[in-house]
């Protein structure tokens, strides 16, 4: 386990891979930790460094009293990249990483050289969908919610297997000050007028079942980048790496040798 202090946050990540090699950065979702990207990364070119990590309040990261705001969870991904002497990253977001990935991308463009927008939108959701939620997770928790994000995360096939019940039980285990606290960062951000300025290689990443980021919203978002790419992954929801990891890997490492971050 590798814990980064951040100095108001300490954070849970790993770098494996080369130490010398082109950086890729994976930023996961809301309700999940860092094993969202397991299927992935045996997939991945070789030669590559790759880091990955549990934002706040999330997996084995620190909880901070909330609410959170997008700003600060950009600000954890640039100093932890810092920290790690990481530079011209490949950055990797779905759902709220995805948000992250943006706003880094605009912020820092020394850390950023090429994103990948996942499952994820410039704006997602209106606030009072997201003061309904922090409002239902504050008073039963996670567990309240649990069934209609499981809805909205897996194609119905997957609910039929024995790994469905392992991301219930991940999902459950996140602490409701770190959901609610990433729900109010989500509600507060509107990257559209930031991410029309990127000007740096871009794909867009659906699933044909997400009921959390339909592919419409993930297709408005990649084509405020122009020269960006769209890509539709079917029978997947919101979770594409877990459910279809082979389609998403080939996607992916497309687009890594497309960049030449190899």
């Amino acid at each position: 386990m590798k814990i980064a202090d951040l100095g108001d946050i300490r954070l849970h990540y790993s770098d494996e891979g080369d130490p010398d090699g082109a950086p890729i950065v994976f930023a996961n979702s809301l309700g999940t930790d860092f094993r969202l990207w397991d299927k992935i990364v045996p997939n991945l070119p070789a030669g590559l460094r790759i880091i990955r990590y549990d934002k706040r309040g999330h997996g084995l990261s620190d909880v901070p009293a909330g609410p959170y705001s997008m700003g600060t969870l950009v600000s954890d991904a640039e100093k932890l990249m810092d920290r790690l002497g990481v530079k011209d990253a490949l950055f990797v977001g779905l759902s709220i990483g995805g948000m992250i990935a943006q706003g880094l991308s605009v912020k820092r463009p020394d850390l950023v050289r090429a994103v990948v927008i996942s499952n994820s939108g410039a704006k997602i959701g209106t606030k009072e969908m997201w003061d309904d939620r922090i409002k239902a997770v504050r008073e039963g928790g996670v567990a309240a919610l649990a069934d209609a994000i499981m809805d909205r995360w897996f194609a119905k096939p997957f609910h039929a297997t024995d790994e469905f019940h392992a991301w219930r039980n991940m999902l459950l285990a996140t602490p409701t000050e770190g959901y609610a606290g990433c729900s109010a960062a989500i509600s507060g951000t509107d990257f559209y007028t930031p991410t029309s300025g990127l000007r740096i290689p871009a794909l867009g990443i659906a699933g044909a079942d997400d009921g959390s980021t339909p592919p419409d919203l993930v297709r408005e978002t990649i084509d405020l980048i122009p020269g960006s790419r769209f890509e539709l992954i079917r029978k997947a929801g919101h979770l594409p790496p877990v459910e279809q990891p082979e389609a998403y890997s080939r996607i992916l490492n497309d687009f890594i040798r497309g960049t030449g971050h190899v």
